[in-house]
């Protein structure tokens, strides 16, 4: 017999021509999960009940270390808003050093000192370890709240409220809170105007001298320490602190509600609305249903590989992003899913937003789509691990949250154990627009009778930014006689009619306001027949000004100037005429009567003004025939729009104009959310006013 010998290059090529073809179509099994193995935790605890979890990290000569206070706080009731400033009020000094001492020490070790309502952080280098302990040693147990520094944060607190009232994403925030969690609930509290007014120093005091005890904290030090370091430093600087009795409030436990309400926030001239669907669960921390729900959350709304997303933006182009959340908390949870619309596609992205809803309980998820959010979930659980903040983190939540031991260790082996079933099971269990709160910030008269259809007894309730409902107003109509025209007859004639008007030769008008505590002076200019110059100054600097000589003008703002253009330049000559409202039709304006609507609780025309393309809105009460209010769109920077609303109240008389009145209180919008409250200085009438003021 021939013998055949074959080389193991041909037993390759004969074994590589007899080979099934590879189908990339088939994801290859995943393997087991790995073993985390998480960064070494020592703890200890003080005598007086601190307990201390300690991370060593030697890779950079830095630490940090935070305190976290495991309390339930009494309610705020009446003046909401306290804890919140807790975190300004907290480092406003000490008994032992003054605000500026405190902030010297700080910055002179480049220190990062932060505290909040429940808790304090400081971090920095290794070599200032033992003064970043003292210094927050010295704000646990030594806070020392004075009158001044209140008022301070008072007023901050309640200009941010005032910027807040027009923010779109804050105001949808409160309400949400407000209707999720109710006023029984801390998380329901709404900070108002009205509460942060009555936060005085005796409240300040007892909350802290209650609430900061070291029987109820936990603190956590990472970096590069080591555990003998760490037990000496603790107990130097913290050993000290009085342990106490500390009370645990009992809340309501909030519930959704039993179906579908549609909440409307109303926003004057909204283009866009912002929605939330959402209402609270009772989901907390280490759970087994909490890392099911995190992988169904991923899927309907985690990110841009959601189908909230995929759906609202991808396939529709109707937003620039919808998200979701299912909040695990030791007091109460919460499900969201959230979106921003146009006002035209309102109720159609609510309606889709439902669907995805619907679709994670009634649709099992295909296998691809699961394993790419388990895949992805994986590799940011994995990532976290590199933080030892995040280490120490995890040895704080077993601890505060009585979790399994070996939670973490075993999360990638639990979460790769997910499956379709348990997706489409705990979306049932968790995830129901049926009984969901659908919360909407926007146009009332563009969404709120559209969205009728959500809700469970096909009704809208309206409620204000804090969260407090608010009387449904009916649309009322105008008298079938009446034209917008003579809204603006009628107003001409409030402010002193067609005969003050035109024995104007010159206007100048001195408003102050004032700013995130910096006061501002606005100038306005005007001379017959069709001169104008504008002006913002801070102190003798003009920050901007717009100048028009009645052929042509420029604008000036940091040092650049820029010459009208265009629709510039129009308006620029229409706010150079006195006599503009006398006659509109010379610069293209037309004026339709809407209706009759609420402006600050009295009726007023609402009159569309159409100028060529732009349109916008302008309210004058009919009582008086005032123009009140003015509602504008504006393009922002990064070609999202805005509403901007303009105010005017409290008209008088010019001195010396036979009659002219203007409002002598204006709230000017400087951008979305940010207003400037001015009132007239000065108002003078011809004074023979020189050209050259407009050069």
């Amino acid at each position: 017999m021939k013998k055949i010998i074959l080389s193991i290059s041909a037993l390759a090529l004969v074994s590589m021509s007899y080979a099934l073809p590879l189908d990339r179509s088939i994801r290859p099994k995943a393997g087991p999960a790995p073993e985390i193995k998480l960064g070494k935790t020592e703890s200890f605890t003080l005598a007086n009940g601190m307990k201390v979890f300690v991370v060593e990290n030697h890779k950079l000569p830095t630490i940090s270390a935070s305190i976290q206070l495991d309390i339930q706080p009494t309610l705020e009731g009446n003046k909401a808003g306290m804890m919140d400033m807790m975190s300004e009020l907290l480092v406003t000094g000490t008994k032992t050093r003054s605000n500026d001492q405190l902030n010297e020490e700080i910055d002179f070790i480049g220190a990062n000192i932060g505290a909040s309502h429940d808790g304090i952080s400081g971090s920095g280098l290794k070599k200032h370890q033992d003064k970043i302990f003292a210094l927050m040693a010295d704000i646990a147990m030594n806070a020392n709240f004075k009158q001044d520094e209140l008022d301070k944060i008072v007023t901050r607190t309640l200009s941010g409220l005032e910027a807040g009232e027009n923010n779109p994403d804050e105001m949808l925030q409160k309400v949400t809170a407000a209707i999720n969690f109710g006023k029984g609930h801390p998380y329901g509290e709404v900070a108002s105007k009205e509460t942060v007014k009555n936060i005085d120093l005796p409240f300040v005091k007892n909350y802290y001298t209650t609430y900061f005890r070291p029987n109820v904290a936990y603190m956590a030090i990472v970096g590069d320490i080591t555990v003998a370091e760490a037990k000496v430093l603790v107990e130097k600087h913290f050993g000290n602190w009085a342990k106490g009795t500390v009370p645990v409030t009992k809340y309501s436990d909030p519930k959704a509600p039993a179906k579908t309400r549609v909440i409307v926030v109303p926003r004057d001239g909204a283009v866009q609305s912002v929605i939330n669907i959402t209402y609270p669960v009772s989901l907390f921390p280490g759970t087994p249903d909490v890392i099911k729900t995190k992988v169904a959350n991923s899927i309907l709304g985690g990110g841009s590989n959601g189908r909230l997303f995929l759906n609202l933006r991808e396939a529709h182009g109707w937003t620039y992003g919808s998200y979701s959340s299912i909040a695990a908390d030791d007091l109460k949870g919460n499900v969201t899913a959230y979106a921003k619309a146009r006002n035209l596609v309102t109720d159609s992205s609510v309606n889709e937003m439902i669907a995805e809803m619907n679709k994670m309980r009634t649709t099992p998820v295909g296998n691809e789509e699961l394993q790419n959010h388990l895949t992805y979930m994986s590799g940011a659980f994995a990532i976290g691990l590199e933080s030892p903040g995040t280490v120490a983190q995890y040895a704080i939540n077993i601890e505060r949250y009585k979790m399994p031991k070996d939670y973490y260790q075993n999360y990638l082996k639990n979460l790769a154990a997910v499956t379709a079933k348990d997706i489409q099971d705990i979306s049932k269990k968790y995830i129901n627009p049926a009984t969901a709160n659908i919360i909407v910030v926007g146009s009332k008269n563009e969404i709120a009778d559209k969205l009728k259809r959500f809700d469970g007894d096909g009704t809208v309730e309206f409620f204000d930014t804090y969260g407090n409902p608010i009387k449904a107003t009916e649309k009322i109509a105008a008298p079938a006689n009446l034209t917008g025209d003579a809204i603006l007859k009628n107003y001409v004639k409030a402010i002193g009619g067609e005969a003050a008007l035109s024995n104007i030769k010159d206007l100048k008008i001195v408003m102050e306001g004032s700013f995130q505590g910096q006061k501002l002076t606005l100038t306005n200019i005007k001379k017959a027949p069709n001169k104008l110059k504008q002006a913002i100054g801070m102190g003798a600097m003009t920050l901007q000004k717009m100048v028009y000589d009645g052929k042509g003008g420029y604008q000036e703002a940091q040092g650049q100037r820029k010459n009208l253009e265009g629709d510039e330049l129009k308006d620029a000559e229409e706010q150079a005429d006195i006599l503009a409202d006398l006659h509109p039709e010379k610069y293209g304006i037309k004026r339709n009567l809407k209706g009759i609507e609420k402006v600050n609780d009295k009726d007023a025309y609402k009159v569309e003004v159409v100028k060529g393309e732009d349109k916008f809105i302008e309210f004058y009460e009919v009582a008086t025939g005032y123009l009140v209010k003015k509602v504008e769109t504006a393009q922002m920077p990064d070609g999202s729009s805005a509403s901007m609303a303009t105010e005017m109240g409290d008209y008088k008389e010019v001195p010396g104009s036979n009659g002219y009145k203007i409002p002598y209180s204006v709230k000017i919008p400087l951008a979305p959310g940010m207003n400037l409250d001015a009132t007239v200085i000065t108002a003078e009438v011809n004074k023979t006013i020189a050209d050259s003021e407009f050069q």
